[in-house]
């Protein structure tokens, strides 16, 4: 990945992570590893425990952000949470997966930010 890539990325999670502080949310983990690959926010939503996946993009010649999120990925990020429980001990009430779109604004340090709850 180029470090142009790697830099927009990062500041998509950044991007949201301040949104859901905004919202209320409790950030617990960012870039969680395991062996099948990375978990990019963890967030405590009351007694919900939120699996987010954070897609940027800097135009939408290839869809809105979210819409990458495909049955593989969405796979892979249940067996991912799975051992974050498991690793992490938690015994959450309810757990939920959400999908953060970044949209970067050109020429602009700001984005546009789709947030879809209980994605999957």
């Amino acid at each position: 990945m180029s470090h142009a890539r790697k830099a927009l990325g990062k500041w998509g999670e950044d991007q949201a992570v301040m949104y859901l502080q905004r919202k209320g949310l409790e950030i617990i983990a960012r870039n969680w590893r395991t062996a099948q690959g990375e978990i990019d926010l963890v967030a405590r939503d009351g007694r919900t425990l939120v699996f987010v996946e954070v897609r940027t993009r800097s135009g939408q010649a290839f869809g809105l952000p979210a819409e990458s999120v495909d049955w593989r990925k969405r796979r892979k990020l249940r067996e991912m949470a799975l051992c974050y429980l498991q690793k992490e001990g938690v015994r959450s009430s309810s757990i939920r997966f959400d999908v953060i779109g970044v949209l970067c604004q050109k020429g602009k340090n700001s984005a546009e930010i789709i947030h879809v709850e209980q994605a999957f």
